[in-house]
C-alpha cells in the first residue's frame, strides 16, 4: 500500500514542483477514541489510539522563505503558496490554513521554519469519517518543521500542545488535545490513557490477536452535534457547582461513583443527574479498559465497549437513531466483541471490535441491517493500530 502510495506522491511532485535531487517522506496517523466519551471537559480519561491511515507529505527545501502545498486529495484547488514572513489566516488558503498555523505557533514559541518548503500532501483518512484528518495534517506539519529545524527536544506532548493552540487560535476551532495527542503520541499495538487536564499518560497493549477493529460511517449530516454538545457541558457544569457546596473538587470525574450515589442529594436537577453518572461511570470504565487490555482480555474490553454507548445513549442522550442502528447490527452479529458509537455524537462513526475471520460478512450484515433500518448507507473501514507522526526517509 505505501509503495502506491509513494509512486504516487513522487508522480504528483515531479507534475507540480520539478525533479528534485532529494525529497522526504512523512506521515501522521489518524485516531480513533476507542472508550471515555464527553469524558475530557468533566475532568476525566480518553482512550484514544493512532491508526494505521492517515497523512503523507513528500517534501523538498527551498531556498527562499515560500511553501507551496498541494493536496492530492483535494486538486481543484491546485497549488497553494505562502510567505513565511506573512503567516495569517487567509480563506483562499483553504486546507493549507492548518499547516501554515501550525508554522506559525511553532516560531511562536521559538521553533521557526528556517526555509521554504514544496509538499505534496495525500491523506488516506476518509473524508468526513471522523478520524481527525485535521490533527493529523497539524501534527504532520510539526513533524517536518522539527525535521528541517533540528529540534531533536521537541517531543511529542509539546508538539501536541502547539498543535491544538494551532487549532484553537489560528483555525478558530475550539477542539480538545485528545486527536493532537494520539496522533503525535501512538504506538503500534498500544492505546493511550490519557488524562486531558494534567496530560499524565500511559500506554496499554492493544493485542487484537484475531481481532480488528472496524470504523462505520453513518453518512448522518451532523445538524444537532454543536447545540447538544454545549448543553450537555452545560448541565455537567450546574450539577458540578451543586456538589460543590458540599465537595472539594474541581471536576466531576475526582469522583468515584460510590462517592457520587453517597451525595446524589446534592444534585437537584434527574437529568443532571443522568449526565454526571454517564462522565463519572465512563471515566471508571477507562480504567477497568486498561486492566482488562493488561490481561489481554478482549471479552471485557468489548463489553466495556457496549456499557460505553449504552450510557451515551441512555444517561447522556447523544446517539440517535443512526448510531444506535449500527451498534445495534454489530451487537446482533456473531463476530463483535464490542461495538459502540465514537465521538461528539449525533451521527459521526462506531467503531467495532470484530473477529477477523467474519469481518466481511459482518460488515455485510451490519450494511444491511442499518440500510433497512434509517434508509442510509453507512462506509465501513477496516484499520489497524498504528505508530504516531514520523519521518520516515529520504527517496532519491
Amino acid at each position: 500500500m505505501q509503495d502506491n502510495i509513494q509512486q504516487q506522491l513522487v508522480h504528483e511532485f515531479v507534475t507540480r514542483f520539478g525533479n528534485k535531487d532529494s525529497l522526504d517522506l512523512f506521515f501522521a496517523p489518524g485516531r480513533v477514541n476507542l472508550i471515555g466519551e464527553h469524558t475530557d471537559y468533566n475532568g476525566g480519561n480518553v482512550f484514544p489510539c493512532a491508526l494505521n491511515i492517515g497523512t503523507y507529505a513528500l517534501v523538498a527545501p527551498r531556498m527562499d522563505n515560500i511553501v507551496r502545498g498541494y493536496s492530492i486529495n483535494f486538486p481543484e484547488q491546485g497549488v497553494i503558496e505562502f510567505n513565511l514572513n506573512e503567516l495569517v489566516n487567509n480563506p483562499q488558503h483553504n486546507w493549507l490554513n492548518y499547516p501554515k498555523g501550525v508554522v506559525q505557533v511553532l516560531q511562536e514559541y521559538g521553533y521557526p521554519l528556517l526555509h521554504g518548503l514544496d509538499i505534496v500532501f495525500y491523506g488516506t483518512i476518509p473524508n468526513g469519517a471522523g478520524l481527525s484528518s485535521s490533527a493529523s495534517i497539524e501534527v504532520l506539519m510539526a513533524t517536518i518543521i522539527k525535521h528541517y529545524g533540528n529540534y531533536s527536544h521537541l517531543d511529542g506532548v509539546t508538539i501536541s500542545r502547539y498543535c491544538q493552540q494551532a487549532e484553537n487560535q489560528f483555525i478558530g476551532v475550539n477542539c480538545g488535545i485528545m486527536d493532537q495527542f494520539a496522533i503525535a503520541m501512538g504506538k503500534t499495538a498500544h492505546a493511550i490513557l490519557l488524562d486531558c487536564n494534567t496530560l499524565n499518560y500511559q500506554y496499554a497493549p492493544l493485542e487484537l490477536g484475531e481481532n480488528i477493529l472496524v470504523i462505520a460511517n453513518t453518512n448522518k449530516k451532523r445538524g444537532l452535534a454543536d447545540s447538544k454538545y454545549n448543553e450537555r457541558r452545560a448541565e455537567c457544569d450546574h450539577a458540578l457547582s451543586e456538589l460543590q457546596s458540599k465537595l472539594a473538587i474541581k471536576s466531576l470525574c475526582e469522583l468515584d461513583l460510590a462517592a457520587l450515589e453517597a451525595n446524589q442529594h446534592l444534585v437537584t436537577n434527574p437529568i443532571e443527574y443522568r449526565r454526571i453518572y454517564h462522565a463519572i461511570s465512563e471515566n471508571q470504565r477507562t480504567l477497568k479498559a486498561v486492566a482488562a487490555l493488561q490481561q489481554n482480555d478482549l471479552v471485557t474490553f468489548g463489553q466495556l465497549m457496549n456499557q460505553s454507548h449504552i450510557s451515551l445513549r441512555d444517561d447522556y442522550a447523544v446517539t440517535g437513531k443512526e448510531l444506535d442502528s449500527l451498534v445495534a447490527n454489530a451487537w446482533q452479529h456473531p463476530a463483535c466483541i464490542g461495538s459502540r458509537m465514537t465521538g461528539a455524537g449525533f451521527g459521526g462513526c462506531t467503531v467495532s471490535l470484530v473477529r477477523q475471520e467474519l469481518v466481511a460478512d459482518f460488515i455485510h450484515s451490519v450494511r444491511a441491517g442499518y440500510l433497512n433500518d434509517t434508509g442510509l448507507e453507512a462506509d465501513f473501514y477496516i484499520v489497524n493500530v498504528g505508530n504516531g507522526a514520523a519521518f520516515l526517509g529520504a527517496i532519491r
